[in-house]
């Protein structure tokens, strides 16, 4: 479920360990939705600032279902998520949240559930690539057309990862 940011409310944030690396979540305490999901390094991803508040306690539930997914026992996450995006971009990321767990779905087949043009193919890779929820809202499930794993903001090593912990590609024999 998303729910709109809450501009006014300062950031709580916590970090967590992962086989991707550290994670930084980001949360709205007002109403306990997870705002970002980010990996080090991660193209347009998020850093501690200034102001914001270390509330580990907020992200329990995140952090419970983080485990469990890495552990290959959580195939659905069941967060509050918020975000801000334009329209247009809200309907591809929850679009995202309709490939199911150890599937991928392409950029097209994307833009054809949210009523675009075949000509909006790019601009649905951008809206996908600006997700600010990694993991939880599984941007790593989309890939190219023609089956190649192409772009990925935390890096096409952990979508390999990702997609090989769900099922979705073969692990290294």
């Amino acid at each position: 479920m998303t729910t709109p940011i809450h501009m006014t409310t300062p950031i709580h944030w916590t970090e967590l360990d992962s086989p991707l690396g550290r994670i930084l979540l980001t949360g709205d305490p007002t109403t306990g939705a997870l705002t970002s999901l980010s990996v080090p390094d991660q193209k347009g991803g998020r850093t501690v600032q200034d102001g914001w508040r270390h509330d580990p306690a907020l992200f329990r539930a995140a952090e419970e279902q983080l485990d469990a997914y890495f552990a290959g026992e959580l195939k659905e996450f069941q967060l509050e998520l918020s975000s801000a995006g334009s329209e247009f971009r809200e309907r591809v990321w929850a679009a995202l949240g309709s490939v199911p767990y150890g599937a991928t779905t392409t950029y097209g087949e994307i833009a054809a559930r949210i009523g675009a043009s075949r000509a909006a193919v790019r601009a649905v890779g951008g809206a996908i690539g600006a997700n600010p929820l990694l993991i939880v809202r599984p941007c790593h499930r989309v890939i190219g057309a023609d089956g190649s794993l192409t772009g990925y903001a935390g890096g096409l090593d952990r979508k390999v990862r990702l997609l090989t912990l769900e099922g979705a590609l073969q692990g290294p024999a």
